[in-house]
């Protein structure tokens, strides 16, 4: 096995999900289909609707899709996006940029673990937790 990789659900805004999560975490979209770019019959308010979409950056993987009309999903708190950092620029620019729109359950800061943690709920209510492990001396 490799790595488990998140699986983002949307109501209908996932294209506009990855469009924030590329500027935000500095990647882009590696494969996107439409549910009206495939085979299936769909209803026509769902032709652009986001079927399966794989987002990368650096080595965050992730894959999105939109829920069809009459199918939505319900944001939850089982589960946490947690991203982890070699080096200090990089936390902190992710952190604002995916802060935008969100909320910041803890602020960013150095931790008596010693790592620099926060977390936040981003503006489309998934949870993501930062991690930047200092260096251990000696």
């Amino acid at each position: 096995m490799n790595a488990i990789v998140p699986y983002l659900n949307f109501n209908g805004n996932a294209g506009e999900a990855l469009a924030f999560y590329s500027k935000a975490l500095n990647g882009a979209v590696e494969f996107q289909q439409t549910f009206g770019e495939s085979p299936m019959e769909v209803p026509a308010e769902a032709k652009d609707f986001i079927m399966h979409a794989t987002f990368r950056a650096g080595d965050l993987t992730f894959m999105v899709s939109d829920c069809m009309p009459g199918q939505p999903v319900a944001g939850g708190s089982n589960l946490s996006l947690s991203i982890h950092f070699t080096d200090l620029d990089s936390i902190n620019k992710t952190f604002a940029a995916l802060s935008e729109g969100g909320t910041v359950t803890m602020e960013l800061q150095d931790t008596f673990w010693g790592a620099r943690f926060g977390m936040l709920n981003d503006k489309y209510g998934f949870q993501w937790m930062f991690n930047y492990d200092y260096p251990k001396e000696g």
